[in-house]
């Protein structure tokens, strides 16, 4: 078992709007922020202050992914685009687009320099990012898809959808290996640890699935509402989810016990509205989460084994 300490290292103010998506860049200590706000913001994590607006964009961003081998940013937009953005340069290289609805999830398939999008209309489009070719397009589901994990190791994707269903899929040909029906209502995020895979929905359920066959393996109810994160501490067996109840909660990663529970109500300068996702930065494992009170907190957490 593990007990967590948790504190408020800073509150980083600036956004005027509910902010939805986050990503780090090691190198230069740079954490990027975006949600309805039409820009994506820079923050220097070394000061705790406001670097620049990297650009501006034409629609609220859903999901940011940071590619560090060429110092890049993906956006996915609510309009459908998906915007490559030169860091240093603070230039926008390219543009790609799915055929209708938002963007709501990126993965970058590294092996293959490929980029695999999904979102609103549930189908899933593969660009090469050498080219910017779109090389593969395939329906994953018939509903909204908000939710990828990329299973390295078995070169597998793993989606989740607005019906309840995971899915898995080679991530070769884009085959469809398995699906099951988990959640009652919308599947809002997936962790993949291991052998096992995490999944956390609207309906405020969290459950731990064999990556196999997807089957059940244990289920807590972790919040009053909407799982919006499940992430895997950097360093410790301790796993964390964040919720549209505005709280933040540790768990051990093995039982399912809960560790720490960290909101306003429990006596911490926390979030006040919903919060729609977090990330594990620096080398220090700090905890960055956002939310639609348009604040970004970075969080102490400090895990000891007992």
């Amino acid at each position: 078992m593990h007990t967590v300490q948790v504190s408020l290292a800073m509150t980083l103010v600036g956004h005027q709007n509910p902010i939805f998506a986050l990503d780090y860049a090691p190198a230069s200590a740079s954490l990027f922020t975006a949600g309805n706000d039409r820009g994506i913001v820079e923050w220097d994590m070394n000061t705790g202050k406001f670097n620049r607006v990297l650009c501006s964009v034409p629609a609220s961003v859903y999901a940011l992914h940071f590619l560090e081998a060429s110092n890049t940013l993906l956006a996915g937009l609510r309009n459908g685009e998906i915007w490559l953005i030169d860091v240093e340069k603070q230039q926008l290289l390219k543009k790609m687009k799915v055929d209708k609805g938002a963007v709501f999830a990126i993965r970058y398939l590294a092996e293959k320099n490929e980029l695999l999008a999904i979102g609103e209309e549930g189908v899933a489009y593969v660009w090469s990012l050498e080219s910017f070719d779109l090389l593969y397009r395939f329906r994953v589901s018939s509903t909204t898809v908000r939710s990828i994990q990329f299973d390295a190791v078995n070169n597998e994707l793993l989606f989740g959808d607005k019906d309840g269903h995971v899915y898995r899929y080679d991530a070769v040909e884009f085959k469809e290996l398995h699906k099951q029906k988990i959640h009652s209502m919308p599947v809002t995020a997936l962790l993949l640890s291991g052998e096992h895979l995490f999944s956390g929905g609207r309906d405020a359920q969290l459950y731990r699935l064999g990556k196999e066959d997807l089957s059940v393996q244990q289920n807590v109810t972790p919040h009053l509402f909407t799982v919006y994160g499940i992430l895997k501490h950097p360093g410790a067996g301790v796993l964390t989810t964040v919720s549209r109840d505005k709280s933040i909660k540790f768990w051990d990663s093995e039982s399912l016990a809960l560790l720490k529970n960290v909101s306003i109500e429990r006596g911490f300068d926390s979030h006040h509205l919903s919060i729609n996702a977090a990330l594990y930065v620096g080398a220090n494992n700090q905890l960055v989460t956002v939310g639609d009170d348009k604040l970004v907190k970075v969080w102490n957490v400090d895990v000891a084994t007992t």
